[in-house]
């Protein structure tokens, strides 16, 4: 295993590929701090002590969805108790309590509701518009888009376009799960297939937009489902140059419906991250999505690759739903404390990862 270490180190001074059987046996292996190590390295190179970090504000405009994937605890369907879809009133309220707050960037993502037209999304981006031009607009997913353009009996391209126009400036990285379709089958199968995720933000990179891509880990899949997710999007990546950051998701197992799955421990999220920052050379960013990590290991993960940490966030309810203990919102002086307590410089910056104050 040492020799795995060695060659590793000098594939990555000589800034050469590091292949799907290398990332494997990294998985593989035990040796946390050697691994850590290695990302480091490779962060170093990219973006030297730098975190970053964005004030931002989550809007899930509804919880109603065509889908009932069994890792979700999130969705309700239509009729059921707890389910609700927010008003465009209510959309503009929390847009202007996020301008308030300082909010750069609007984050909004929801369920594929049963019964809305394509117009609502349309006016759902005017109006977060409305309350400012200078609000950042990153919403829906791969699924999202697939699913608009199934309503509106428009092509992604025709969907994409309008969406932009209205407003849409960016696009997170959701519905990726595992990309690898024998996983899907057992935890999303009613989902579009892993393969259609990458066509539609292949698409969305094609028309201009950024997007980050997500893998979430530690439910059903192996090891090697991990490295060929990693695998598809680092090829697409080559493709594309249209991919921000990669957001490996803790999967949170509490309401949900996944027999037998075994959760995340902090080893393997600091694992899995310092793996995705090692393999993936041709992503400028990896984050550590407070949110699902918890606080502590999302700030370890500073020492394993990672050069990230999300934003102030505000009233996300996905991971929350699911059993994420972490809390709802944190303050600007938080994460900036958290980031210098790493021994890292907190930098404020955009959606689109231009630098607004260096701390």
């Amino acid at each position: 295993m040492n020799n795995l270490f060695e060659t590793l180190k000098d594939k990555i001074r000589n800034n050469q590929r590091v292949s799907d059987a290398d990332a494997l046996a990294l998985f593989e292996s035990n040796d946390l701090l050697a691994i850590g190590e290695l990302a480091a390295e490779v962060n170093r190179r990219k973006n030297s002590d730098r975190v970053f970090f964005n004030v931002n504000r989550h809007i899930n405009y509804t919880n109603l969805c065509v889908n009932q994937c069994i890792f979700c605890a999130f969705s309700k369907e239509d009729g059921e108790e707890g389910g609700y879809t927010l008003a465009l009133e209510d959309i503009r309220e929390k847009a202007q309590e996020a301008v308030a707050a300082g909010a750069t960037e609007i984050h909004s993502v929801g369920g594929l509701h049963p019964s809305l037209p394509f117009d609502f999304y349309l006016d759902m981006l005017r109006t977060i518009k409305e309350v400012s031009s200078k609000l950042h607009i990153k919403a829906f997913t791969a699924v999202e888009i697939d699913y608009f353009s199934q309503l509106s009996r428009m092509s992604v391209s025709e969907v994409v376009e309008a969406l932009k126009a209205a407003g849409l400036g960016s696009m997170p990285g959701g519905g990726a799960e595992i990309l690898g379709q024998e996983v899907r089958d057992k935890i999303c199968p009613e989902k579009i297939s892993g393969k259609r995720w990458l066509e539609v933000i292949e698409e969305v990179h094609n028309a201009g937009l950024k997007s980050n891509a997500t893998m979430l880990f530690g439910h059903l899949e192996e090891y090697s489902d991990r490295v060929e997710h990693l695998r598809l999007i680092r090829e697409l990546q080559d493709r594309t140059h249209g991919f921000q950051s990669f957001i490996p998701l803790a999967f949170q197992p509490d309401n949900t419906r996944v027999p037998g799955a075994k959760g995340v421990g902090g080893v393997d999220a600091l694992k899995t991250l310092a793996i995705s920052r090692i393999y993936l050379d041709n992503f400028q960013h990896v984050k550590a999505y407070w949110v699902m990590l918890g606080l502590k290991i999302a700030q370890t993960a500073l020492c394993f690759g990672v050069n990230d940490l999300d934003g102030t966030v505000i009233e996300e309810q996905i991971g929350h739903d699911a059993g994420a203990d972490s809390p709802q919102v944190i303050s600007q002086d938080r994460i900036i404390d958290l980031i210098r307590k790493a021994g890292r410089t907190p930098v404020e910056r955009d959606t689109l990862y231009n630098e607004l104050k260096v701390y």
